[in-house]
């Protein structure tokens, strides 16, 4: 009778550890939340006077102006990609003068802290499911704004 490297009882045990290693991986990963922080700067003037900074993407910009904001024209100042996991608040610094501390609460809920210059601006919490937005910001000078936009990463 030849030997076979691997037997039944083999084959069964090594499949139940692959299930179990992709399980606790799965598990592992629901506990946390890819997401992207844009810094965005709104205006009525048509080019920023930075040439750091670039037009927002034309699908975030249809979504600002159906919000109740003034201004005509958006552009992207930073952005950050980090991972929060439940429970756990997470500070990340966007530029300078902005960062944002944040706290998955649970499932898609996310409670967001917006810093300018140090200075707590506003504070929110909402679910944040794929391809929604969550934003919040603050006043600058010259009628314009600046404000940070939120979303899961896919």
């Amino acid at each position: 009778m030849k030997h076979l490297p691997f037997s039944a009882s083999r084959l069964t045990g090594l499949a139940m550890g692959m299930f179990l290693l992709t399980a606790l991986g799965a598990r592992a990963q629901a506990g946390e939340l890819k997401l992207e922080a844009q810094l965005i700067w709104g205006t009525n003037t048509e080019k920023s006077t930075d040439p750091a900074h670039k037009a927002v993407d034309p699908k975030l910009e249809k979504k600002l102006k159906k919000l109740p904001f003034k201004w005509q024209h958006y552009f992207e100042v930073n952005r950050r990609e980090f991972t929060a996991r439940d429970g756990e608040a997470k500070k990340i610094s966007i530029s300078k003068d902005c960062e944002i501390k944040v706290r998955r609460v649970d499932g898609e809920t996310v409670e967001v802290q917006l810093f300018g210059k140090g200075q707590l601006v506003s504070k929110i919490s909402q679910k944040l499911p794929k391809g929604e937005c969550l934003v919040t910001g603050g006043n600058a000078a010259d009628s314009t704004g600046w404000f940070v936009v939120l979303r899961q990463m896919d």
